[in-house]
């Protein structure tokens, strides 16, 4: 059977995903969602004029002489709500950060940069007309795109919403997703093993992994390698998520079952095996509005798959505008191995030169059911089937693992 492309295996995701509907959140809860419409702001920012330093608004219009001698009138904080009196030529008022302009003052000093004598303030040197005043609306005014349609709001974003006035947005709904982890020989950690048995770590992988991108925890079902359970487990997966990871099962084995059972029940195939090294067995199909991603069943397989294929799926299905692989592009600090037949994705980790260059750090123990570098890899070298050696200081396109 011929192997899809990275690329084409790409492409055929992308024509499968349908956008999940939209639905109005309060601000605080839309955390890691993506925005379904255009964000306007609903006020200027700053809403009015205000001062950027603890300090004395002045009149400065008005004053002839340096240094200037002037008559203190009343205090002016942030959050003041009775209205600020206007300030007469020539006079100054005590202001503090984020406090309302009075009318008729034209700049504010820092209290630095002034002496108090009494009921009088002497300011020693010319101070600039609009110094230190945050005028109204010099960031955004009401109505102003703030953020598009298909875009992640982070913690930025959503300081950046509430503070132009959003206090609701709509977004799409974050993925649901199921994760059956396959195979008789799976126990949790925490169980004494008998023999034959492994602990489970796709599991915990797939689900700190979700969490960690900003997805809700996924239900997980330990699934044994037997047709009937695996076709009710499917069916189960199918009627209640968006989208269903399988780890296991997806090999050529009697006991892989994911495949045929998935294909018994209806599901469409867009494609199985794909050019790459690790994770070659991957699955992909589409049953009703749910989609199903088959993982193999080594956890570096699982992982490069997360970030290979599955970020793109979540990306599509809530209507990321740049959903697409982010690559980077490095250099390997270590020679490497590739494959002519496969592309090879190369657990690494980043180091950044003196100069700002990004350095690529090959780690030991790249086989596929070899676990321990995932605690320090942070990217996947992306080696083109091109050649089967990769010498010291190949530039070399690189993918987050996201973790």
């Amino acid at each position: 059977m011929s192997m899809l492309t990275i690329e084409d295996a790409w492409a055929r995701l992308d024509a499968a995903c349908a956008p999940l509907p939209a639905a109005s959140l309060p601000l605080v809860s839309a955390l890691g969602r993506v925005t379904a419409v255009p964000v306007h702001a609903a006020c200027d920012l700053p809403p009015f004029d205000q001062s950027g330093v603890d300090g004395y608004a002045l009149s400065v219009a008005g004053i002839r002489d340096w240094p200037a001698r002037l008559p203190l009138g009343g205090t002016i904080a942030a959050g003041t709500l009775a209205a600020v009196p206007a300030l007469d030529a020539g006079t100054a008022a005590r202001i503090y950060t984020g406090g309302m302009i009075p009318q008729g003052a034209d700049a504010v000093v820092a209290q630095e940069w002034v002496e108090r004598e009494g009921e009088s303030l002497v300011v020693a040197r010319p101070v600039p007309v609009g110094q230190d005043i945050r005028r109204r609306g010099e960031e955004l005014c009401a109505g102003t795109l703030m953020i598009g349609r298909g875009e992640r709001l982070n913690a930025g974003r959503i300081a950046m919403l509430a503070a132009a006035g959003i206090d609701r947005v709509r977004v799409h709904a974050a993925p649901r997703v199921r994760v059956l982890v396959c195979g008789d020989e799976i126990v949790p950690a925490g169980r004494t093993l008998r023999l034959g048995e492994v602990y489970d770590a796709n599991g915990p992988l797939i689900a700190s992994w979700l969490r960690r991108n900003g997805y809700p925890d996924p239900e997980i079902e330990a699934v044994p390698d037997r047709e009937a359970v695996v076709s009710e487990a499917l069916r189960r997966a199918f009627d209640s998520a968006d989208l269903v990871l399988s780890a296991g099962g997806v090999s050529v084995g009697d006991r892989d079952l994911i495949v045929p059972e998935a294909e018994r029940l209806g599901a469409e195939r867009l494609f199985w095996r794909v050019a790459q090294k690790p994770g070659k067995p991957v699955y992909a199909a589409r049953h009703g509005r749910a989609l199903l991603i088959g993982l193999p069943g080594n956890p570096g397989s699982v992982l490069v798959n997360l970030a290979v294929f599955v970020a793109r799926v979540l990306g599509c299905l809530e209507a990321e505008a740049d959903h697409a692989a982010a690559l980077q592009v490095g250099f390997l600090l270590a020679a490497a191995a590739g494959d002519p037949q496969r592309d090879t994705w190369l657990r690494v980790r980043r180091r950044i030169g003196e100069d700002g260059s990004l350095g690529l750090e090959p780690l030991p123990r790249q086989n596929s059911h070899m676990i321990s570098n995932l605690s320090v890899a942070d990217a996947l070298a992306w080696l083109p089937r091109s050649a089967e050696q990769f010498p010291v200081g190949t530039r070399v396109r690189c993918l987050s693992l996201r973790l």
